[in-house]
């Protein structure tokens, strides 16, 4: 059996592949996650677990009764002495020992005095009544209390045969519950073996199983290459894009800028001339209305102070304020914008925003470029995943794998048989048992009837009128069944107990000495114990099985309670080592060497065309610096006129008032209606019309717009080409160390895939792939049959007859002193009246 379970393990791990890990800096935190599923799984029906019911209420009182026979702790220490010595410390080490099983050989020596002494004590109590004596005199003296005494007597000996019964029944059902449950044997047996042929047919398929799942990592991996460019090439793209597009943002901004300034000359040379050609009017209507007011104020009637000197101050008032009547913002004054225009219109020929958005999808494009540039590196990967592939799928056809399942399960089916053949004997063996316990409770049943019937005889024969010399026939054959009760009880009770305390030595020391450690796991530490059997072995069982006694493997986990694989349960790591048929950090740095061979060049990536720079240039040499802004702001600040129209025609008005009716007044009051038609048809509408008020707004915005476009534009351009040159440069020049790192990335993230993979094996390995839950079973059943089913029924069965055959002794003394009252006399007392 050993050599094909090795075969079988060897298999296991041969085929699974245990995939050993790169360790170095490339690992990046945990790559996405890969999903394997699930291992299949076996469905292992045996359930290794015993529950007595009701009868395990004996088992408590079996096993508490037995720590107070033996207290003290498992004494492994001496254990290991022992076996160290090959039992030669006996001789030194026997008070530890007789400590140890005191009260044992105190509880043996009781039963063996019981044994010893009762046939003897029976003999003269034979000879004792022979010579009329101990109660054979057939003479029983009346007394007053004998009602009293014979019921007390009646009273106690029942009692006792109640418990004696109980004794019996307990003994009975222990014998009765090890006959079913030998019966349990098979059962446990068949479903034990059963899992082990599931253990070997379903081992193969989860071993191809995880050979499968490597198609999960290799499709992972084949995807990530055929997705090289938005994985790598994106990384990469969106690095560059911190420092790149910012740059040529400030570019598209100052195409941006270009547009809004064409617009604002546009607007200014527009706006300029609609308001030069509405204030040239005004100017030459108000010019015309002054010259008109000088020639009327020449009258003579302006001149003649000695005849009207009111009239004559009231002219020079009003010539002295002819100086208003003129305009107030002179647009005529203000030069065109017409230069700037013509080179600005030479500027925006080349549409700057269309190279820029070039740049952009250059750089957009880099995605493609590392599609481009490691085609042949990803068709070199791929091969090698397919290669990784195939090397793993060969491992299970190397092995003979089917011959060694075959010959597993062809040894299972020999043992099954094998132990089929001895179920007859075992069934022989435990009627022969069961036989010599039911003849050992029948002389039990025996002394209880007669006692019973005794009891039974004598107190319905019983007749209080009579005299002991003329009882009845009932009463006096009660008296002679309790009589030989007696002499059976003589008979068998040394047997019993010489039965029972055979019975006791032997089961309890095995509870204590083997079922009781086992539970508490303190075996294991026996059998874990350096140097125990071989001097030259630190631990035993790694010694025995590897010859690797440096090895830590446990008797306790080699029982495999946790369910482990056998792989990892046994540690067979250390004695089948795949590394040298199946080197997965070769293949990973294949993998690494391959990635890192990639030689990604950005150079081909042109942010900005140099027709795009001169554009910039020539921007900057339009001429915007050379406005005078001041003086474009000033005029549109000022009003239409100097004076109110209106309140100048009113002034002129009220003055005219105060002449004398004339020419001179008729004449000036021409003038005010003139003032007023000129404010009504050219003042209102150049400070309401849309067009003029449109004109102003525009002409203002865009002077101010121009003005801050102006105003430091040379090195705001060359601020704006030094920013395009730097992130040129560092796409030409300084981008291999992004590449590297991003490829380092990108190569980490496809090795992690095989190392996901590789951890799925090992931890399937460790606690899914051959589970030796079967063994744990077998080890576990193993303990049922001899603990659970054994020694715990044959306890209770000595601890029941123990306890009926100690209870003989006051049975006989009671049955005795009992059957005076109830047997014929010969002879009684005979009182004078």
């Amino acid at each position: 059996m050993w050599k094909t379970g090795t075969l079988l393990l060897l298999w296991v791990l041969l085929a699974s592949g245990e995939l050993q890990q790169e360790t170095g800096t490339r690992r990046l935190p945990p790559p996405g996650k890969l999903d394997f599923g699930y291992v299949p799984a076996g469905v292992y029906e045996t359930l290794a677990h015993y529950e007595p019911g009701p009868i395990g209420i004996l088992f408590h009182m079996v096993h508490g009764f037995l720590h107070v026979v033996q207290p003290n702790a498992f004494p492994q220490d001496l254990i290991v002495k022992l076996a160290k010595d090959k039992f030669g410390a006996i001789q030194t080490e026997y008070q530890k020992a007789i400590y140890y099983e005191i009260g044992f050989l105190v509880c043996a020596a009781v039963g063996l005095l019981f044994a010893i002494l009762m046939p003897i004590v029976g003999l003269f109590f034979c000879m004792c009544r022979c010579c009329d004596n101990c109660g054979g005199e057939m003479h029983q003296r009346q007394r007053k209390n004998a009602d009293c005494r014979r019921g007390l007597l009646g009273t106690l000996l029942f009692s006792t045969s109640l418990v004696i019964t109980i004794g019996v029944l307990c003994a009975y059902a222990a014998n009765q519950n090890l006959s079913s449950q030998v019966k349990n044997i098979r059962r446990l047996v068949n479903s034990n073996m059963r899992d082990l042929h599931t253990f070997a047919n379903d081992t193969p398929m989860q071993i191809d199983y995880l050979i499968s799942q490597y198609a999960t990592a290799k499709n992972k991996v084949i995807y990530d290459l055929h997705n090289i460019g938005p994985l790598l090439g994106g990384r990469i793209h969106d690095q560059l894009d911190k420092e790149v597009h910012p740059a040529l943002d400030r570019v598209l901004n100052m195409a941006g800028a270009m547009r809004e300034t064409k617009e604002a000359l546009e607007n200014v040379s527009v706006g300029l001339e609609l308001l030069q050609e509405g204030t040239g009017k005004l100017n030459f209507n108000l010019s015309l209305v002054r010259t008109s007011i000088n020639r009327t104020l020449n009258d003579p009637g302006c001149h003649d102070e000695k005849s009207d000197a009111t009239s004559a101050q009231l002219c020079r008032n009003i010539r002295q304020s002819l100086s208003q009547l003129q305009i107030s913002a002179n647009f005529t004054r203000l030069p065109n914008v017409n230069t700037q225009l013509e080179k600005m219109n030479d500027v925006l020929k080349t549409d700057l925003s269309a190279i820029v958005q070039r740049g952009y999808s250059s750089l957009n494009d880099t995605p493609n470029m590392v599609i481009e540039q490691t085609r042949s590196v990803a068709e070199s990967i791929q091969g090698l995943v397919d290669g990784i592939g195939n090397n793993i799928s060969s491992f299970s056809k190397v092995f003979p794998v089917q011959s060694c399942l075959s010959n597993f399960s062809i040894f299972v089916n020999h043992v099954h048989a094998k132990i089929e053949d001895y179920y007859p004997e075992i069934d022989k063996m435990d009627f022969y048992r069961w036989i010599g316990c039911i003849a050992l409770c029948c002389m039990v049943v025996l002394v209880l009837t007669f006692n019973y019937l005794g009891l039974l005889c004598g107190t319905l024969g019983y007749d209080k009128h009579a005299s002991p010399t003329t009882r009845g026939c009932i009463s006096n054959t009660g008296g002679t069944m309790l009589m030989a009760g007696v002499g059976f009880s003589f008979i068998f009770s040394w047997v019993l107990m010489g039965v029972v305390t055979t019975i006791f030595l032997a089961g309890g020391n095995m509870e204590k000495l083997v079922c009781e450690p086992f539970h508490t796991k303190e075996v294991f530490k026996v059998v874990d114990t350096p140097y125990l059997v071989n001097p030259e072995w630190k631990n035993f069982i790694p010694g025995y099985m590897y010859n690797d006694s440096n090895l830590e493997l446990t008797a306790e986990s080699f029982t495999c309670k946790k369910n482990k694989g056998i792989y990892s349960a046994m540690r067979l790591d250390k004695v089948f080592n795949i590394s040298s048929f199946l080197n997965t950090t070769v293949f990973t740095k294949d993998v690494v060497s391959q990635l890192d061979s990639v030689n990604i060049d950005l150079r081909g990536i042109i942010l900005l065309e140099a027709e795009g720079k001169q554009n910039l240039l020539d921007f900057s040499e339009a001429g915007l610096s050379e406005i005078n802004y001041a003086d474009y702001l000033e005029e549109v600040n000022k009003g239409v006129t100097v004076v109110d129209l209106l309140s100048f025609a009113r002034e002129l008005e009220s003055q005219t008032d105060l002449m004398p009716r004339g020419a001179l007044h008729t004449a000036l009051k021409g003038h005010v209606g003139t003032l007023r038609q000129i404010h009504s048809q050219q003042i209102i509408p150049m400070e309401q019309a849309m067009k003029y008020v449109r004109a102003r707004s525009a002409l203002n915005q865009s002077m101010r717009f121009l003005e801050r476009t102006a105003s430091d534009l040379p090195n705001k351009v060359l601020a704006v080409l030094d920013a395009i040159e730097a992130a040129q440069y560092l796409i030409s020049q300084n981008a291999t160390h992004l590449v590297k790192r991003e490829t380092g990335k990108y190569t980490a993230t496809i090795v992690g895939y095989f190392h996901q993979y590789i951890e799925w094996v090992k931890t399937s390995l460790a606690m899914e792939v051959a589970p030796c839950k079967p063994f744990s079973n077998m080890v576990d059943t193993s303990e049922i049959l001899a603990c659970s089913f054994f020694v715990d029924s044959m306890n209770t069965f000595w601890m029941g007859l123990g306890c009926s055959t100690l209870f003989l002794l006051p049975s006989i003394i009671l049955a005795v002193k009992l059957a005076k009252y109830y047997r014929r006399m010969e002879t009684e007392d005979v009182y004078d009246e």
